[in-house]
């Protein structure tokens, strides 16, 4: 079994027959599932390749963390850089996800021909190059350029680190999407710690950039030679893999709706907390200067812890329960911001913002592959497109009624959509009749 190369697609199925008494699998909610059978060399072999295409998986989120919060972070250094003007700054703000989500348009159709491990090989290097690209010309003409590239490799790279996450929970039977989500938390966390260290020490971009790139490109092409991709059921009469490993089957955009709006709704209220919690905790409620770097910083810590323990919630409540209960703690976390008579208790809205809202994205992902198990790769990379659309409208949504309302009230429109999520939280749920037996049952044995 090559275990340590890309398009590696591990697969076991249970055998027939009746279910050992008391045996059950990794999933609470599908009892019945075989456990792995002891001493079998090949499915030693398997286990040793999902664990090692987890590890690697895990890198690549952390690694796209790191590269986003360096560019985003460091957005006004860039803009004294090249010389943008405040008019033109926000062209090149929106030309990024613009890109992205065409970059995830393409991804979709090119996982019809290559394999997603490939894909996310080569498209990350290309974020990293763009990067250090970004940092180290002189004129608009070369930012344009780097920013276009690092937009639609983004989009791409996005898309097949996600298509990869859902194969693999599939592999495994339980929840990991959350983990691969926590690592990209922490990157952003490293990235922007990094950042504010390259602006305190006052380094050109270029030089800031250089020795993060040094490190991190050549650790994920080595990275990626573990790379796993994953393997749809094969159930009589749903399409599936062909020989070569691409999928069959088609998306329907009216099943996939629901969780397009969660993914936008999510993404709104992310990007609200990114761009306007420290001008809302400076300006509405008074805080200062150094008190307003603080709320992002929270609800980035809080995103990476919800994040590191929301798979072991998932496995034992179910996603349905975790998804809605992450919109409502987000909910709760939006109306506390809105209402908060002073800075510290608005940081605790932040944090409760960063409790609720770090579960949807990744639980999302894993429904879109768990409801077209034969076309997961195609159902991630459309779903991906709202990851950019929520970014896109929420910054200026939640700026354009501050100024034409108040910013207190326009808290509470991320807040009314966020409590949609919840509504459609049942479209989390695994649908068992895909399934032989009457369960979802997981393609492996419960690997570590």
């Amino acid at each position: 079994m090559p275990g340590a190369t890309s398009g590696v697609t591990p697969v076991m199925t249970p055998p027939s027959g009746p279910t050992p008494a008391g045996k059950t699998g990794p999933h609470s909610s599908s009892p019945g599932i075989y456990p792995p059978v002891a001493h079998s060399p090949t499915l030693a072999a398997m286990t040793d390749a999902l664990r090692h295409g987890r590890a690697s998986l895990a890198f690549s989120f952390f690694a796209q963390g790191v590269a986003f919060a360096l560019l985003v972070t460091r957005i006004p250094a860039l803009q004294d850089r090249y010389g943008v003007s405040d008019a033109l700054l926000p062209v090149f703000l929106a030309a990024v996800p613009i890109l992205a989500g065409l970059g995830s348009v393409t991804a979709e159709q090119l996982v019809k021909r290559v394999r997603p491990s490939r894909l996310l090989r080569w498209s990350q290097p290309v974020v990293l190059l763009s990067l250090l690209g970004a940092g180290a010309g002189d004129r608009m003409v070369e930012l344009a350029v780097a920013l276009a590239a690092f937009g639609l490799a983004v989009g791409v790279l996005d898309a097949s680190m996600n298509m990869l996450g859902v194969s693999l929970q599939r592999a495994y039977g339980r929840s990991i999407m959350l983990g691969f989500h926590a690592a990209y938390s922490l990157g952003g966390i490293v990235g922007a710690s990094l950042a504010w260290a390259g602006a305190h020490g006052r380094l050109a971009l270029w030089v800031a950039y250089l020795p993060v790139v040094a490190v991190l490109l050549p650790a994920v092409l080595v990275g990626s030679r573990w790379y796993v991709d994953g393997q749809a059921p094969a159930v009589p009469g749903e399409p599936g893999k062909d020989k070569n490993g691409h999928e069959g089957g088609t998306v329907a955009l009216r099943l996939l709706l629901p969780l397009c709006l969660v993914m936008t709704f999510a993404y709104i209220g992310d990007s609200t907390v990114s761009n306007w919690s420290a001008k809302y905790l400076q300006d509405t409620l008074g805080g200062s200067e150094q008190l307003a770097t603080v709320p992002y910083n929270v609800y980035m810590v809080t995103t990476l812890l919800g994040r590191t323990v929301g798979d072991l919630g998932v496995r034992r409540f179910g996603a349905v329960a975790v998804v809605r209960l992450g919109a409502l703690v987000a909910a709760l976390g939006f109306a506390v911001v809105a209402g908060a008579p002073g800075p510290w208790v608005g940081i605790l809205g932040f944090t409760l913002l960063g409790m609720g809202l770090c579960v949807l994205v990744p639980q999302t992902f894993a429904a879109a592959g768990r409801l077209f198990p034969g076309a997961s790769d195609a159902a991630v990379a459309r779903l991906n497109i709202f990851n950019y659309v929520g970014f896109l409208i929420g910054s200026p949504l939640v700026g354009a009624l501050g100024d034409a309302w108040s910013h207190r009230g326009a808290m509470l429109v991320p807040m009314g959509l966020v409590l949609v999520t919840a509504v459609h939280a049942g479209s989390f749920a695994p649908r068992p009749d895909r399934y032989r037996g009457g369960h979802e049952r997981p393609r492996t044995a419960d690997v570590g």
